[in-house]
């Protein structure tokens, strides 16, 4: 039985809040190292940058909470961009973004269903499978597309490149700050996902495969089902998410979003995902998605080069995993578990 005292010490002490102070911590040391990062700039962005990194990172989480782990996506999004561009180039297809957006939500609904396969009917490790199915869509991307780099984008897909939410303009320097209206899509997606992993019995499906597979299947869920949705909903994330890459970035080649898997894991277990399966929520996911975007983009502030990116990102992974090693062993003294 826990006191009042002890639910308000956890709570001060839960992974959401401890993310809360490092973010906290880190942007008063850039602040007094650089002023101007206290602006309406670096919310612009923070925003902009954290779009694709956001939704990869809530596909993901979806998976790991249903007992799984999908490192396809990078792969599978670098399918999904490149191949309605080709389509583009070659002049097959309109010039509509529902089109395109549509082509490659049905290329990660594809990969969906290959990972769905491997891991709910053969039984295959989600490691094993997903890996299998990265090495596939990469390669076989390359071997029947070649590796022509498209920096152009349709008039459909430039239109929407050009429609802001808004624009900051800064008063020092003059420097316009667009503020793409994209932005709402990890929104809406963050929004949709914390209301169906909370109040739906999908959402407890998933959370209950992710805990115990025996014990969801008796109490009447349909293991093989969930494991098909959450590896579905990955991919059309994905690929989703790969077109909206394009479009900010005018760029789409074979291998743009590879070696991205690292990060996204990254945010997901420092924002309380649990490599097991069974524990993780949306807002978690969020704090620990600005917290790596944070670091990624403004390590030049504290005076950090940017090359010790990848380890500082690592450092985080290591010190997420810590944490949330920590926090449900002191969950299991108190019988919350």
């Amino acid at each position: 039985m826990t006191t009042k005292s002890q639910k308000l010490k956890m709570a001060l002490t839960s992974t959401p809040m401890i993310l809360i102070y490092v973010m906290v911590i880190f942007c008063v040391v850039a602040a007094i190292r650089q002023p101007s990062f206290l602006s309406p700039a670096t919310v612009v962005n923070l925003a902009r940058a954290s779009i694709f990194t956001m939704c990869f990172a809530i596909c993901e989480m979806v998976v790991i909470i249903s007992g799984g782990i999908d490192v396809s996506f990078p792969a599978v999004g670098c399918v999904a961009m490149y191949v309605p561009m080709y389509l583009n180039y070659n002049g097959i297809g309109p010039d509509n973004v529902f089109f395109f957006f549509g082509i490659a939500m049905l290329i990660g609904l594809f990969f969906g269903v290959i990972n769905g396969i491997l891991v709910s009917c053969l039984k295959l490790p989600p490691l094993i499978a997903t890996l299998a199915t990265s090495s596939i869509a990469s390669g076989g991307l390359i071997m029947l597309l070649g590796t022509r780099e498209f920096t152009s984008l349709p008039d459909s897909l430039e239109a929407l490149y050009a429609t802001n939410l808004l624009t900051y303009t800064s008063p020092d320097t003059g420097f316009t700050y667009p503020l793409t209206i994209l932005v709402l899509v990890p929104v809406l997606l963050c929004v949709v996902v914390a209301i169906v992993m909370r109040y739906t019995m999908l959402g407890r499906g998933l959370y209950a495969i992710g805990g115990d597979k025996n014990a969801a299947r008796i109490a009447g869920f349909n293991v093989r089902l969930l494991q098909f949705f959450a590896y579905i909903f990955c991919g059309v994330v994905a690929g989703a998410t790969a077109m909206i890459y394009t479009t900010l970035m005018h760029s789409s080649t074979t291998t743009a979003l590879m070696g991205e898997e690292m990060i996204i894991i990254a945010a997901c277990v420092v924002g309380g995902c649990r490599l097991t399966g069974g524990h993780g929520n949306v807002g978690g996911t969020v704090l620990g998605v600005l917290l790596i975007t944070l670091v990624q983009n403004n390590l030049n502030m504290l005076g950090i080069p940017t090359c010790w990116q990848t380890f500082a990102v690592g450092l985080i992974l290591l010190l997420g995993s810590v944490l949330t090693s920590v926090q449900a062993k002191r969950q299991a003294r108190l019988g919350k578990i």
